[in-house]
């Protein structure tokens, strides 16, 4: 029998690639014969950086570049998988909120400079297509600083082009005029592709300001200021098809600039990391699949890893158990019974969740090696 081990990461916990092999090792013990392809799996969100690299046989790359603030620096990890031509880029891992102390939250101060830097750098290594995932941002600069980093000419009143060295940030949208597409970018030729599960367009009652803004740190009078300004920057650069896509409200505005200066694509976030690890392909090789998450309940249908894995099984007929941190099974009961074989939480009854985070790796083999691969 041949089985395919394709979980999510156990959020602040374990890492996709460590289920995986958690799972192997209770699998070997109560199945000592069976076959095992490794695929952790992600849904664009955190994680997706090691569940890709790690399921394609690719490597880690770290660069030192402009954090979520304009006189910070961070060093962050993106990855280049297994084909040598597409990189995986996390905005969070240069703009992301969790880099800020909550002290230092404010969207009017925060910057995407170092996001472009990341792309531009994976795009120095040879990356033809580049997979950006957008969640977790600290910022609502509307994407300028990382046009700006990627040597697209942002135009300031009174000035001109701002300064390349000197990342914009969400109050200089106040400034800004327009955003010029400059030929000869290291991006020019690079097809982009966001990692993109929300729907907000980039101003308005949804808008990236007034859905997010909140989060990030902004007052309400800088809530209204940002989408003003928001709507003005779209207007300014004749974008406004763009603003109101869905997913333009993304990372502050981010998704925008990425319609917008770069022509990227947006897709649910699953689907960009299922066709990345070929996951369709693995299954058509599979008797048996397990799949996990931290926390499967009715979000769970929203777009997240453990279910899109389950679906795919589905359409392609192939028997998948899901092995979880903990599960809502009062919630779950019709969708879970039509999509997994079994639910296997790890947290037993009366089980503290300190105790089930300490003990996960123990916990996840157990129910691995207890997991029933035949009918």
């Amino acid at each position: 029998m041949h089985v395919l081990i394709a979980p999510d990461k156990f959020k602040r916990c374990l890492h996709a690639g460590d289920v995986a092999t958690a799972i192997a090792s209770g699998l070997r013990r109560s199945h000592p014969k069976v076959s095992l392809d490794f695929c952790p799996i992600a849904d664009g969100g955190e994680g997706t950086v090691e569940a890709l690299v790690t399921a394609t046989g690719g490597r880690f790359e770290t660069r030192r570049v402009v954090g979520p603030l304009p006189d910070m620096k961070v060093d962050a990890v993106f990855g280049v998988l297994g084909d040598g031509a597409t990189a995986v880029v996390e905005m969070s891992a240069a703009s992301g909120l969790a880099l800020l102390a909550p002290q230092d939250r404010n969207p009017l101060r925060t910057t995407t400079f170092g996001t472009g830097q990341l792309l531009v750098e994976a795009a120095k290594l040879g990356a033809a297509h580049i997979i950006l995932g957008i969640g977790g941002s600290a910022t609502t600069d509307g994407g300028i600083g990382a046009a700006q980093a990627c040597g697209q000419p942002v135009i300031l009143d009174e000035i001109g082009p701002a300064d390349p060295h000197e990342p914009l940030v969400g109050e200089d949208l106040r400034r800004v005029v327009l955003v010029k597409h400059a030929r000869g970018s290291p991006l020019d030729r690079v097809k982009i592709t966001v990692a993109c599960d929300v729907t907000n367009p980039l101003f308005g009652p949804n808008g990236a300001a007034r859905v997010f803004g909140p989060q990030k740190g902004a007052t309400p009078e800088q809530v209204e200021e940002l989408d003003q300004l928001l709507r003005r920057l779209a207007e300014r650069c004749g974008k406004m098809a763009e603003a109101n896509t869905p997913g333009a409200g993304a990372a502050g505005g981010l998704g925008f600039a990425m319609l917008a200066f770069f022509g990227a694509t947006l897709r649910p976030g699953f689907d960009i990391v299922a066709d990345a690890v070929k996951l369709r392909n693995r299954l058509r090789n599979a008797d048996f699949c397990v799949t996990g998450e931290g926390r499967l309940d009715r979000s769970s249908f929203d777009g997240k890893a453990a279910v899109g894995v389950a679906r795919a099984c589905r359409q392609m007929n192939v028997p998948c158990s899901a092995i979880v941190g903990s599960c809502a099974s009062a919630e779950l009961d019709d969708p879970s019974r039509m999509l997994f074989r079994e639910v296997r939480p790890i947290q037993a009854a009366g089980m503290s969740l300190d105790e089930a985070v300490r003990r996960a790796r123990e916990l996840i083999e157990k129910q691995a090696a207890a997991l029933k691969l035949t009918s």
